[in-house]
């Protein structure tokens, strides 16, 4: 069942043998446009925890609130993940996602109404903490439903819906960061000042949630994806005709080999991952530290990894490594970042300044957008086009391991 060949043109006919005329356009790029909306939405809710840490810190000083949310979000995610690739066959993508878009409206309408009603800004009402870890958790749940949903419909269509779902989700990192920067600005750091920032945060993220359920649910209505749609049916009623209806057995058999399609270029992404979260955000935001720039400083540098993020994620239309050993041996070569930011952490005096940590800060993201995007988009074209959904999946939870496993290794910076 796997096709050992990679696509390379970016046309909407990529990956199929009919004539371009047949294909219905993306009439002003708007299935591009929502699918990039649906990228950043799915994200925007832990960008909105980790963008508020500053008055989590503040009203519970005692926990380690960055890295807390990290273990707590990411290993619930892929407990997540590995349910719904247990029962992917059984399920509906579609109501999967609504579900878990409706999961993450309950999780980010919750932490506002209980600062207004129960916390008020008070320091050290750690039941708000342990229900904000709870909604954490929700959060983790959630986004195991839509970002598997939506990466695995990305997978089925030409490559450049899976680039805009992942620039997207570099998006989203950019809009909270633009919005921590203007209520720093702004608001007095004070209690006041920053539970206003939070509540703000949380506001902004709610109303975009509430525009992915909108996108989402107008996407399936469009032309050009009622037409890809429509092609993995006819891929899924021709293998049905080949093998019979779908057995426990041959989804297992089916599954294993898209495991095996994918298996690589899903270890460089779980490697991708694992050295940016062992190092972003928890050591940019509680172990470097600037006179000149004060608590600035790690505004600025999550600022600067989101931006570089997006870009490194922009750059796949401009040009895509189209080999996989390359891509995935750089992927590893990231690890490189681990000795250098030790050395920024522990190392001489210069090493320890701003201009180095800033410029690493900064290589971090745009590496870590571009070297995800490439292999997010070159994956799924390894497998048939009825298996492509399940590939965009098993990509997710790679990447939600390589979350886990860095959320994790971060904690090692501060033992």
């Amino acid at each position: 069942m796997v096709i050992t060949t990679i696509p390379d043109g970016d046309s909407e006919s990529d990956t199929l043998l009919i004539p371009n005329n047949e294909i219905p356009k993306d009439s002003f790029h708007l299935a591009y446009i929502i699918y990039f909306t649906l990228g950043a939405g799915y994200l925007i809710p832990w960008n909105a925890f980790i963008t508020a840490v500053d008055y989590f810190s503040y009203l519970y000083p005692d926990a380690s609130v960055d890295r807390v949310f990290a273990v707590v979000y990411m290993i619930v995610g892929l407990v997540s993940l590995l349910f719904i690739i247990a029962f992917a066959h059984k399920t509906n993508s579609f109501v999967r996602i609504n579900v878990g878009y409706l999961l993450f409206l309950v999780a980010l309408v919750a932490v506002p109404l209980m600062d207004s009603f129960y916390v008020k800004g008070r320091v050290g009402v750690y039941g708000g903490y342990y229900v904000t870890i709870g909604v954490v958790g929700l959060c983790g749940v959630a986004d195991g439903l839509v970002q598997g949903g939506v990466v695995g419909n990305a997978g089925e269509l030409p490559q450049r819906y899976m680039q805009a779902v992942v620039a997207g989700t570099a998006a989203s990192g950019v809009l909270v960061s633009l919005l921590r920067v203007f209520t720093k600005a702004v608001y007095p750091q004070n209690t006041h000042g920053l539970r206003q920032s939070a509540n703000l945060y949380f506001i902004v993220s709610i109303v975009v949630m509430l525009l992915n359920i909108i996108f989402y649910n107008v996407a399936h209505r469009l032309p050009v994806i009622k037409y890809y749609n429509n092609l993995k049916s006819q891929a899924v009623n021709e293998e049905k005709e080949q093998n019979g209806d779908i057995t426990k057995k041959l989804w297992r058999s089916n599954l294993w080999d898209v495991v095996g399609a994918v298996k690589w270029y899903g270890s460089g992404i779980l490697i991708i991952y694992v050295v940016t979260l062992s190092i972003f955000p928890g050591s940019v935001t509680e172990d470097v530290h600037s006179d000149l720039l004060k608590d600035w400083y790690p505004i600025i540098l999550i600022a600067g990894y989101n931006v570089f993020d997006l870009i490194g994620k922009s750059l796949t239309p401009l040009y895509l490594i189209k080999n996989a050993k390359v891509a995935i041996s750089a992927s590893f070569g990231r690890l490189l970042f681990l000795p250098l930011f030790y050395v920024c952490l522990n190392g001489p005096n210069f090493f320890r300044t701003e201009i180095p940590v800033t410029v690493l800060t900064c290589l971090l993201g745009l590496t870590n957008g571009y070297f995800t995007c490439v292999l997010m988009i070159l994956a799924p074209k390894t497998v048939q086009l009825q298996h492509a959904e399940t590939a965009g999946i098993v990509l997710v939870l790679y990447l939600v391991v390589g979350l886990a496993i860095g959320s994790i290794v971060s904690w090692f910076w501060v033992l």
